[in-house]
């Protein structure tokens, strides 16, 4: 596989199996632009590259993704719904689409659209220092990232609904019981067992492989993006609303937001 020239992801190959690490530890590995770019381009290349057969999507340090990177202020997020549908929506789709299996390796916090990501894999293992959580309540937006399609489809919707409302954390372990990961192990073990799973996909016949998860998608994601349109549109309107900017202020301030609907 050709190498690539990136700041904020490492891509490589290893035998069959590609491997795709957020690579912000300093920022837990929240999400920007460049971010969402270069994990897109990484993987493209693993799509194009034959001796790929499998990837493996984990993340730098102690974290999996805490999400979007709040940090750049309201300022950053005005054109949400422009670097939705340009850049973050077209990773999820081509995780989804691709016709390699993708396994997600969450190594802590995958928060937000990191939850998304996780969720987006066709296959995932926890460690169990791991958590899940749909924080965009918690600064008054809506879901982004494809979650409000593959949370109903993952796990129904009651739970769905209880995740996206309360914005609570899911610890790996519950998460496994839920049906929302594959596996659980110790945080040591976590990339040797993400590795041999991949492994095994990879050895297994690439075609059928392909058809199995296009029949699927076919079931249960065919409006995955009119869905992701959906979001983006919905998400312009919370980052314009007083809400967004009263939760970014109360998050910056580390104090309980005081929501009042406008």
């Amino acid at each position: 596989m050709r190498s690539l020239a990136l700041e904020t992801i490492v891509a490589r190959a290893e035998g069959r199996v590609g491997w795709l690490t957020l690579n912000r530890p300093e920022a837990l590995n929240a999400w920007t632009v460049k971010l969402g770019e270069e994990a897109l381009a990484a993987l493209a290349a693993f799509e194009a590259e034959p001796e790929v057969r499998a990837v493996v999507i984990t993340g730098t340090g102690r974290a999996f993704s805490a999400g979007a990177d709040l940090k750049q202020g309201a300022d950053g997020l005005l054109d949400v719904g422009r670097v939705l549908r340009e850049v973050y929506n077209p990773l999820i789709l081509r995780i989804r689409t691709m016709p390699k299996p993708v396994v997600a390796a969450v190594n802590g916090a995958a928060v937000g659209v990191g939850c998304s990501l996780a969720l987006a894999c066709d296959m995932a293992i926890a460690s169990t220092d791991a958590y899940f959580l749909l924080a965009f309540v918690n600064v008054g937006l809506g879901l982004d990232g494809g979650a409000s399609i593959l949370l109903p489809a993952l796990l129904g919707h009651a739970r769905a609904f209880e995740l996206a409302y309360l914005g609570e954390r899911l610890p790996a372990s519950r998460a496994l019981e839920w049906g929302l990961v594959n596996e659980v192990v110790a945080p040591d073990q976590l990339l040797r067992r993400a590795g041999e799973l991949a492994a095994r996909l990879a050895a297994g016949p690439p075609g059928s492989l392909a058809a199995i998860k296009r029949a699927i998608n076919a079931a249960v994601y065919e409006r995955l993006a009119d869905q992701l349109e959906l979001e983006a549109r919905l998400q312009q309107e919370r980052v314009a609303s007083r809400d967004f900017a009263e939760g970014l202020s109360a998050f910056a301030q580390k104090r309980p937001p005081r929501f009042t609907g406008a």
